[in-house]
């Protein structure tokens, strides 16, 4: 039989960046929204460097545990239950099952909030928030259920459209000086922002481009029927789409926060933003701003719900019948999208930095594991191990992450 031709040249590039595309939409959320916004505000353009440091970390693990999924066939979940068996199962159940109802809270606030900003329709902005965050996770439901894969990424697809053009006009019209901003990314230096320029660098470079749900993408490619390591470059390019589509939400966000007024909580900030937009630019800049942060949440809902009910079948719905496993994905997935509904009493600022705090967790916990899998015998017998450069930049991202989550 002839061996399948994957040589990139071979396949439309809208297939390759598919997954990626995915990636980063799932990635990109309100706390990216707000806390880039935040960033640009009290620091300026001179920080934007911190936004492609953090894509790039991201990047990096998500290229190493790839490479593993691809030459093992493996996924990174399976791979550590088999080899740690029940300890690695307790250990990350209670991470992911908390991870889950926080994420899953935030973004349904988010959405009800960025819902209400758009359309503020009730008297009381709190009624607007549990209205619109219930419809959305309801419809979310019933997208991934009833759509399936292609349907999905044809939906995101058009939300990554709709997300990337409204930032970026709405960054076009505010005629930044794009020299400064170029200097802010090949000139690594961090502001003083009234004794604060460090904690918010620290933020950035840690926020930007997901936690948890990096390894969603994983999964993804398997629908994309991506097996062996013949497609590991094709993994690297979409990737580095992804993540660098990442980049520039996230330093788009920090020239609208550096050149508007990015200020009040998470609750309010986006209207603000798009007020200021609105008195500087006109009342269709308004709109498209607040459609653009729409998009961006919307999403991301979307991406966590359809990829997470898939890690819990991989992480404890084991060696079970395809009926079996699809029936706890759709319970799952309506667990997800209905539980945290509750969270819509909390509120938003607690519950997003529950979710932060605890996504922190994960990539210097995947970094570890990658160290370990990555240098295994397994991938030493397929010619498969880390390179120096490789080992080196995953010890410097444990590093890092390591001292965010403990110090910062």
């Amino acid at each position: 039989m002839m061996k399948k031709d994957t040589s990139i040249n071979r396949i439309p590039l809208r297939l390759i960046i598919i997954p990626g595309v995915l990636t980063a939409m799932t990635g990109v959320g309100v706390g990216d929204l707000a806390t880039a916004s935040f960033a640009g505000n009290k620091l300026g353009v001179a920080i934007v460097w911190a936004v492609l440091l953090g894509a790039f970390f991201k990047y990096v693990v998500s290229t190493g545990f790839v490479k593993w999924q691809l030459a093992t066939g493996e996924s990174i979940i399976d791979s550590c239950i088999k080899r740690y068996k029940i300890i690695f199962q307790v250990l990350f159940g209670a991470y992911f099952f908390l991870w889950s109802y926080f994420v899953g809270g935030a973004l349904i606030s988010a959405c009800g909030t960025t819902m209400a900003n758009l359309l503020p329709i009730f008297s009381d902005p709190n009624t607007g928030k549990i209205v619109f965050g219930i419809v959305h996770t309801l419809v979310a439901i019933l997208l991934i259920k009833l759509g399936g894969y292609k349907i999905f990424s044809k939906i995101m697809g058009f939300m990554a459209v709709l997300l990337f053009g409204s930032v970026l006009i709405s960054v076009i019209a505010l005629q930044p000086d794009f020299i400064e901003i170029l200097k802010g990314l090949v000139i690594p230096v961090i502001p003083s922002g009234n004794g604060e320029g460090v904690s918010w660098t620290i933020a950035l470079i840690g926020g930007v481009g997901g936690t948890l749900t990096i390894i969603s993408y994983g999964y993804w490619i398997n629908q994309e029927d991506r097996k062996g390591t013949s497609w590991l470059s094709s993994c690297r390019l979409d990737l580095g789409i992804g993540y660098l589509l990442t980049a520039i939400f996230g330093i788009s966000m920090v020239v609208i926060g550096a050149m508007t007024r990015a200020d009040g909580t998470k609750l309010n900030l986006l209207l603000n933003i798009a007020n200021n937009l609105e008195e500087k630019l006109g009342t269709a800049f308004k709109y498209i701003f607040l459609i653009g942060s729409w998009g961006a949440v919307f999403s991301s809902m979307l991406g966590v719900w359809q990829s997470v009910p898939q890690i819990f079948v991989d992480g404890f719905v084991r060696n079970r019948s395809k009926e079996t496993e699809k029936k706890a994905y759709n319970i799952y997935l309506v667990l997800l999208g209905v539980v945290p509904i509750l969270a819509l009493l909390v509120k938003f600022v607690t519950i997003q930095k529950i979710y932060s705090f605890y996504g922190a967790f994960f990539v210097p916990f995947l970094a570890v594991i990658l160290l370990v899998l990555n240098n295994s015998k397994t991938m030493k017998d397929k010619g498969m191990n880390n390179k120096l450069i490789e080992n080196i930049l995953l010890a410097l991202i444990l590093g890092f992450f390591l001292y965010i989550t403990l110090f910062a």
